[in-house]
């Protein structure tokens, strides 16, 4: 089968950072279902994985967190899917990813695809909303029903994967008053047409903004974006006894100190942990990736792609991990087909 691969970790520039290569159609086993990959969509931890660094993989190493499909094949422990099933799903960072012809992923972490879109369309979504859910509804433990309505939130990095659903689960799940950080005017206009009711620049004083804006503390904050620039912001605009959730990590100690007077709450959150460690609740990712399905295909959440780079294929592959890392990209960067 076709896949993009890499043996070294190389700046992107490099024309051997990632490369087309074949690999052996793998066959399922267990709970694992067999996916033809019809799609892919590109995030953040792609490019952080294939960062440079000296080790050397000795067979090639698939990267890619993000993929709609069939299901071609079934493990004899499989009970959620068949053959012929299309489906969406982020996958396992442990195990071989979705930059492939066929990619093997445990059914408890898989979802059926919005029957609504296409698979490029649906592609755009897994990892944002497992990642944005979490964050909102499990992590800082607001209502995905509206029990919380009218409450605030903060969302660094309103235009980006995440934060373009992270925005309509806020806006229209919690029913919360959704003020997003954007920088330019392209991308404030996306966070608005997501459904943002305020817009404020996170490279300027934030919580000025937000006073001008009527909020001296706002009741949540989810950091989408660059967590040791933004934590101090979100430290001083939180409401006392309020929550922070960031899935960004630091690369200095953050100043948590700044939460003890506000007896305020921080959250990780990392979709990947339940597939990492095997957790007892990993069919949860299948339950929710079902539910956005469903609030797709009722109109309630629409897809976050941004752009289709063209085809499955290491130049392509390339292409999107040079966007991201540039901070250009709006919304989900998606390949489709090979």
């Amino acid at each position: 089968m076709k896949a993009v691969a890499l043996y070294r970790y190389l700046p992107v520039d490099d024309p051997e950072s990632l490369i087309d290569v074949e690999l052996p159609k793998p066959v399922a086993v267990g709970r694992d279902i067999l996916v033809k990959v019809e799609a892919v969509s590109v995030n953040p931890v792609d490019y952080k994985v294939r960062a440079p660094k000296a080790t050397v993989e000795s067979t090639p190493r698939v990267l890619g967190w993000d993929a709609a499909g069939v299901v071609e094949a079934v493990g004899p422990e499989v009970t959620l899917f068949k053959p012929g099933d299309s489906v969406f799903y982020a996958g396992d960072i442990t195990r071989a990813g979705s930059n492939s012809e066929y990619q093997l992923v445990d059914e408890r972490i898989v979802g059926r695809k919005p029957a609504s879109l296409d698979f490029a369309h649906a592609a755009a979504l897994p990892l944002t909303a497992i990642t944005a859910w979490e964050a909102l509804f499990v992590r800082l433990n607001v209502s995905p029903q509206g029990a919380d309505a009218g409450k605030s939130v903060l969302i660094v990095g309103g235009a980006g994967g995440v934060g373009s659903i992270g925005i309509q689960l806020a806006k229209q799940l919690a029913k919360l008053t959704v003020i997003a950080t954007a920088s330019r005017p392209e991308s404030s206009k996306w966070a608005q047409s997501l459904g943002a009711d305020h817009i404020v620049n996170h490279y300027g004083d934030v919580a000025a903004q937000l006073k001008a804006i009527g909020f001296e503390y706002v009741d949540y904050v989810l950091i989408f974006n660059d967590t040791d620039a933004n934590f101090p912001a979100a430290a001083q605009v939180i409401k006392p006894q309020g929550g922070i959730a960031t899935i960004v990590e630091n690369s200095e100690p953050v100043p948590v100190e700044l939460l003890k007077a506000k007896s305020a709450a921080l959250h990780w959150e990392f979709m990947f942990t339940r597939s990492m460690f095997k957790t007892p609740d990993m069919i949860e990712q299948h339950k929710l990736l079902n539910e956005v399905a469903r609030l797709v295909d009722a109109g309630t959440l629409r897809t976050t792609l941004g752009e289709v780079l063209g085809t499955i294929s290491a130049a392509n592959v390339r292409r999107a991990h040079k966007l991201l890392e540039e901070g250009r990209a709006i919304g989900k960067l998606v390949l489709s087909g090979f």
